[in-house]
């Protein structure tokens, strides 16, 4: 037991989630036996709000990382710190995660290092512990801690892959953009924008979405799309709107840039 605060990682409000498949009941299948869970999908396409969706339906806190190149393992597990009294420990988030119970969220897990990822090991299989070599104290897992991590495979390489001693650790969730008429309905329930607007942002997003790899590293997410709404509904015209939320974002090429722009010309013209 711990008497960790957990209130400034529970989730107090219902996020806003459209479900595309069958992906509510196999998240709460894996949390029932505490499998750790990893979600794959594009950028933008709702893998944090699904896992914050799921955290609210599941009433566990949630405690999200965002990975980067310079994260050491001490940034997740812990370290010593030095104040007017002399050296005491700070648990990082994944331990505070391993104590308290919470769902432990790694975004973008491929952006840490390799030897940094490691250390979540021993928590995804049936030892459900953290050792803390520096402490010198092994952390149990609390009952109900789960780890969730997610990436985006469009940006995978060989300096930038999971190894598969930590992909085979996990069940895995594929996540993608969602289809016109759904990604239509998010829209207007996160904006309030109109359906005949909603539609023909969803129409330019096919668009940029058929440029992916003919120029464009990714196409356009259903959160730009969010903000170009966002910016329509606060009174900028549709044009500017898409052209500061859905062109220049994505890319500075000059060609890209004009090929998007007659798109948008052709829809909201």
């Amino acid at each position: 037991m711990t008497d960790i605060d957990t209130t400034p990682f529970e989730i107090s409000s219902e996020p806003f989630y459209h479900p595309q498949g069958n992906e509510i009941a196999l998240y709460e299948a894996a949390y029932r036996s505490r499998l750790p869970v990893m979600v794959k999908g594009p950028t933008g396409c709702g893998k944090s709000r699904f896992i914050e969706h799921m955290a609210w339906k599941l009433g566990k806190p949630l405690i999200t990382v965002a990975c980067n190149e310079d994260m050491t393992a001490s940034d997740l597990v812990g370290r010593y710190l030095l104040d007017a009294d002399g050296t005491r420990w700070l648990d990082g988030p994944l331990t505070t995660a391993a104590r308290i119970g919470a769902i432990c969220y790694l975004d973008e897990v491929v952006e840490a290092r390799q030897d940094t990822t490691v250390v979540i090991h021993p928590l995804t299989d049936h030892r459900r512990t953290l050792p803390l070599d520096k402490k010198g104290e092994l952390v149990e897992a609390h009952p109900d801690f789960q780890l969730v991590i997610s990436y985006n495979p469009g940006y995978q390489s060989l300096m930038k892959d999971l190894k598969q001693s930590t992909k085979q650790r996990f069940v895995a969730l594929d996540f993608d953009y969602a289809p016109a008429e759904l990604e239509r309905g998010i829209l207007q329930q996160e904006t309030g924008i109109d359906g005949e607007i909603a539609g023909k942002l969803v129409q330019l997003a096919a668009t940029a979405r058929n440029l992916k790899g003919h120029g464009l590293d990714e196409g356009v997410s259903t959160r730009l799309l969010v903000y170009a709404a966002t910016l329509i509904g606060n009174g900028m015209p549709p044009a500017e709107a898409c052209q500061a939320a859905l062109v220049r974002p994505i890319t500075d090429d000059p060609d890209i840039c004009d090929t998007l722009n007659h798109a948008i010309d052709s829809v909201f013209g």
